[in-house]
């Protein structure tokens, strides 16, 4: 993988080796004491309820980067236990979008904690059995009142001191569907006054009449979060269980089912997730997203999911480098979106070939150039890529410019085409400004100019100084295309800075999407494939849509060319 780090960076690493963070430092010490018999064995247990979005390959990159840097093991492991939110969609979604990044997800590493319903069972009733959990009739709304606050202890349900024969019998009866959904649950016997109130007596499992997309109507409880979490990790061999810092007070509800159970018991240990500027990150807030409307699915270019950058023109390397940019910290902060910019315009500055693309054209029509003719120019795929080749472009007596390549009354310092101005067509000839045809609202519909023929390639036989160049293409061979502009889906900087009582949505960019038609690319791109990259001359950079047909190209734009932060990135 290249390193897209900027130079200041790039100057340190190279010189020092960089500090390894506070988890490869957890791990090595593992090592170095034999703890888990030398083995590491991480996993990725992604809730198949959405799509992979790029807070989560922040964490796919630090679990199965830290498998690959140590030669261990890694599993993606389903968190399958909510029936109501779980679809096969979503599971095989994230395979897709695992395998895109470039990490190997096949059969033997595929897991899926409903395989587990039973075990977890077994396990649930050896705890009722010393004594450790028992079924409560009390209402989810109860419960939560029971469990006090913050500040606060909670009170014991009176429910509490069923005995062992009682709580299994009415476990059982749970398992078989006896009882309708929340009408009783099943909860570990800890301390309700624990200050730590994930231990105020955890639910272990609810009652769910719903047909599970893997078991269908196998079973009617299923396992909550906190109590499946420690049992999937010990059954699959885990050695380090990594999670984002949200879980840091749940770790010791991990350990404490692990420690009453006797068995295997992995470390977890937690990290910082990712937070992104003019992005939200919760699978809730974008179902809500598809859902109502505002995109036009998971995959929509402006989506933080990663079918979402995938089809915007993201690359998997680009989203490994931003991710080993930021690093992996101990605390919470948030990461400028550009950051991500910056790293696929370096990536597809590198892969990317160079195209010309006129995005709102208006006809230019030179006179002194005979009709009928076609020349036949070489460009360059890449300029500093001689090994990508070349390939040949048409020229004709009617070509499209940029619109705004064009003024009549130009400021100081615009070497564009103007009256009294000589232009460069990039690859063809020089052009001089001759004249306008406007059509009845006084708009320029056609400029007329005159071409140099001695200036073929671009420049000037007698040397002299021609400041502006303008990419074209030829009127007859021009490519129908629409351009897709996306500007951030948000419009705040943290679109969760609200008023009281305000949504989220109501931090939506009105226009994050413009669709320009009417755009003219040059033939080469009639072979153009689906996710094909191209940097369109002094546009940006751009992808090849699945919306692309026969008759109309389609093409997403990923990103312009520079921003302010590469400038700050250079120094």
């Amino acid at each position: 993988m290249s390193n897209l780090f900027p130079k200041e960076i790039k100057d340190l690493t190279s010189e020092t080796e960089a500090p390894k963070d506070f988890i490869r430092q957890a791990v090595e010490e593992d090592l170095r004491t034999g703890r888990f018999d030398g083995r590491v064995h991480t996993r990725f247990p992604p809730e198949p309820n959405g799509y992979l979005h790029i807070g989560h390959a922040k964490a796919i990159c630090i679990d199965y980067g830290i498998a690959e840097d140590y030669g261990g093991k890694y599993n993606l492991r389903f968190d399958d236990t909510n029936p109501a939110k779980e679809e096969v969609e979503y599971a095989q979604s994230m395979i897709k979008d695992i395998h895109w990044l470039g990490f190997d997800v096949g059969e033997h590493n595929i897991f899926y904690a409903s395989d587990y319903f039973e075990q977890m069972s077994v396990w649930a009733e050896e705890l009722i059995e010393k004594g450790l959990a028992y079924v409560d009739d009390l209402s989810p709304d109860e419960i939560r009142e029971y469990r006090g606050t913050l500040t606060e202890p909670g009170k014991d349900s009176p429910y509490r001191n069923r005995s062992v024969e009682e709580n299994l019998d009415l476990f059982r009866r749970m398992r078989v569907g006896e009882f309708p959904e929340e009408s009783r649950v099943l909860r570990a016997k800890i301390d309700m006054a624990s200050p730590n109130i994930n231990l105020r007596d955890p639910v272990m499992y609810r009652i769910l009449h719903r047909a599970h997309y893997r078991t269908g109507g196998a079973w009617c409880i299923y396992p909550m979060y906190d109590w499946a979490h420690g049992l999937e990790d010990s059954i699959e061999g885990v050695t380090h269980s990594l999670c984002d810092l949200a879980y840091e007070d749940h770790r010791p509800l991990y350990d404490w089912f692990l420690d009453q159970l006797g068995i295997y018991h992995p470390q977890q240990l937690e990290f910082a997730r990712l937070n992104m500027t003019y992005t939200v990150l919760s699978k809730r807030f974008l179902l809500q997203l598809v859902q109502e409307g505002h995109v036009q699915g998971w995959d929509d270019p402006r989506m933080p999911t990663l079918a979402g950058l995938r089809r915007r023109g993201y690359t998997p390397e680009s989203i490994r480098e931003f991710c080993q940019l930021i690093g992996v910290a101990k605390a919470n902060s948030t990461v400028d979106y550009a950051m991500l910019e910056y790293t696929i315009r370096e990536d597809l500055n590198e892969r990317a070939p160079r195209a010309m693309v006129v995005l709102d054209p208006v006809k230019v029509v030179i006179d002194n150039y005979p009709e009928g003719q076609v020349e036949w120019f070489d460009a360059d795929n890449h300029p500093q890529r001689p090994e990508m080749g070349t390939h040949k472009m048409p020229f004709s007596r009617e070509i499209y410019i940029e619109r705004e390549d064009f003024m009549e009354h130009p400021p100081r310092k615009y070497y564009r085409l103007a009256p009294g101005q000589e232009v460069r067509l990039k690859h063809a000839y020089l052009v001089t400004y001759r004249d306008v045809l406007r059509d009845v609202a006084g708009n320029v519909v056609e400029i007329h100019c005159t071409y140099d023929p001695a200036s073929k390639g671009g420049e000037a036989p007698d040397g002299r100084r021609v400041r502006g160049t303008l990419h074209w293409v030829s009127v007859p061979h021009a490519l129908e295309s629409e351009v897709r502009v996306y500007a951030n889906l948000f419009s705040k900087e943290d679109p969760y800075d609200l008023p009281e009582g305000g949504s989220f949505m109501d931090n939506l960019t009105p226009d994050s999407l413009i669709l320009l038609k009417g755009c003219k690319a040059e033939p080469a791109l009639a072979e153009t494939q689906v996710f094909d990259h191209y940097q369109f001359m002094r546009k940006g950079y751009y992808c090849t849509d699945p919306d692309t047909t026969a008759e109309k190209l389609v093409f997403n734009q990923t990103v312009e060319l520079r921003s302010s932060w590469d400038k700050m990135s250079r120094g």
